[in-house]
């Protein structure tokens, strides 16, 4: 095979990555090309997305592409996190900046919406795991304070499906993106009339919804005039950033399942058709979009997200810590001394993390932690506990039990969260690749390209290109023990 060369943008609620990625023999190399912060704005109350400076970043990274003489690319793809939305006007007119999912105009929501259209309901159309910052309670919220922004509305895009609108024109929604909303129903794979009917949402502001792998169209002349690049093929791939990671898991064979480990943790299976179901329903697990048609029977879990917020604080505090310090730190500190159910609705986004801790501690009668190990240590070992208690979960609700647990993502690069993983499951755990989700965006545009006969293949390629790390559990008797405690904390 001659060499192909695809741009994978890939933003994270943190951070965003330029990736270039070269497919050559049936190995695939990766060049880190841009990383940029990716900022949350505050203003009035409200927090947002800047967007246009995350468009900005998007054409720095082709720019430097162009710079280190990758002028001539086969694909361009994005990826970011789910759920938030932008709205074009009439004549392609922004309007204003995009909320964050983290945003207050969802609170009290669900439970409003749930009057009008029961919990229930939603989930038998959606299959869709409920959380207030999902799409569906985010419109719900514009529809029920007369949000001026819906007037003026033609079309509402996904974060991923925006940069894709301002790189070619082309207003076009990609199906995993799409699917994280709760507003799709999930057997037909196309928009829920009946969900937009009964909560008296606005379908027709929803734009075509395209399968992962789709070419949007070439990449604008002005921004090729900009950027030094010559005009390329703009690829939707599994534009949600989940989906994409999962496109990367080298695994073969079932009872495996995955575990996307980053500020959200994602674990789930691949399934052919959605699981919908009353207990589906009462574990709140949810069926997105993947590749190939595939469903991505997962659960959403408060990931790393309460460590990096940890962090933040002590950073203002004039504690500056790097990761690799902490996890040290989280070594020596001493097992099992406070635990916390890491999707608790306290930690959603708390002004100060550490103190969110201390009160959830004090509340279930645990020592509070003293230390930055000890914070470390708690958020580490309660995650790895959900992990094994979502495991079970899932394991009601399938025909065979998970076998090994595959871990992608940033998160593959803590190995004592991933020790931990093993012990609390009982499982055997693979840890990789990191850029788990670029490494799928670039499978999947290369598939579009038939550069790359299928997702089997793509695997291949991954356990051909990447290193692998394998975790056996370890002191059984132990995390078995404190795993009952846990329970109790939820």
């Amino acid at each position: 095979m001659s060499e192909k060369k695809y741009l994978a943008f890939d933003f994270g609620a943190e951070s965003g990555r330029a990736i270039l990625g070269i497919l050559k023999d049936d190995k695939l190399e990766l060049q880190e090309i841009h990383r940029f912060a990716n900022r949350q704005v505050k203003m009035h109350g409200h927090i947002y997305w800047d967007i246009l400076a995350l468009f900005d970043e998007i054409k720095k990274g082709m720019s430097i592409a162009a710079g280190k003489g990758h002028t001539v690319l086969d694909g361009i793809g994005v990826d970011t996190w789910g759920v938030d939305f932008g709205l074009i006007a009439r004549n392609d007119v922004m309007l204003g900046n995009p909320y964050a999912y983290r945003d207050c105009r969802t609170d009290g929501m669900m439970e409003k919406a749930f009057q009008v259209m029961p919990e229930s309901e939603i989930y038998k159309y959606s299959g869709i795991q409920f959380m207030q910052l999902n799409t569906i309670f985010q419109l719900y919220s514009m529809v029920d304070t007369n949000n001026p922004l819906l007037d003026n509305c033609e079309t509402l895009l996904f974060i991923p499906d925006l940069f894709n609108f301002m790189m070619t024109g082309k207003k076009v929604t990609e199906y995993s993106i799409a699917s994280t909303s709760q507003l799709i129903d999930a057997k037909t794979k196309e928009w829920s009339r009946e969900i937009f009917a009964q909560l008296s949402l606005p379908v027709d502001i929803m734009a075509p919804i395209v399968k992962p792998g789709t070419v949007v169209g070439p990449l604008l002349q002005e921004i090729c005039e900009d950027t030094g690049l010559e005009p390329a093929d703009v690829i939707a791939p599994a534009c949600h950033d989940t989906a994409s990671a999962v496109a990367s898991v080298p695994a073969s064979g079932k009872n495996w399942a995955f575990l996307s480990s980053g500020t959200w943790s994602l674990m789930g299976i691949e399934s052919p058709e959605p699981i919908i179901n009353d207990v589906s329903l009462k574990n709140n697990f949810t069926n997105e979009g993947g590749v190939n048609g595939m469903i991505r029977f997962l659960k959403n879990i408060m990931g790393l997200w309460l460590l990096q917020s940890c962090r933040r604080v002590w950073i203002k505090e004039g504690h500056t810590i790097d990761y690799g310090e902490l996890m040290e730190l989280a070594k020596q500190a001493p097992a099992f001394r406070s635990l916390v159910d890491p999707d608790d609705i306290s930690f959603l986004n708390p002004p100060d993390m550490t103190q969110a801790i201390a009160d959830f501690c004090k509340k279930t009668d645990q020592p509070v932690p003293e230390s930055h190990g000890q914070y470390a240590r708690c958020v580490l070992e309660s995650l790895a506990f959900k992990y094994r208690y979502t495991v079970e979960n899932m394991n009601e609700m399938i025909d065979e039990p998970i076998e090994q647990v595959n871990i992608v993502g940033g998160g593959t690069k803590n190995e004592l969260l991933n020790q931990f993983v093993a012990n609390a499951t009982g499982l055997p755990v693979i840890a990789g690749p990191v850029e788990a989700t670029a490494i799928g965006n670039i499978l999947v545009q290369a598939i579009a390209k038939k550069h790359i006969a299928s997702l089997e293949a793509g695997r291949e390629i991954v356990k051909n290109s990447f290193p692998l790390l394998s975790y056996s559990p370890q002191q059984q008797d132990v995390w078995n023990e404190k795993y009952q405690f846990f329970l109790k904390l939820m």
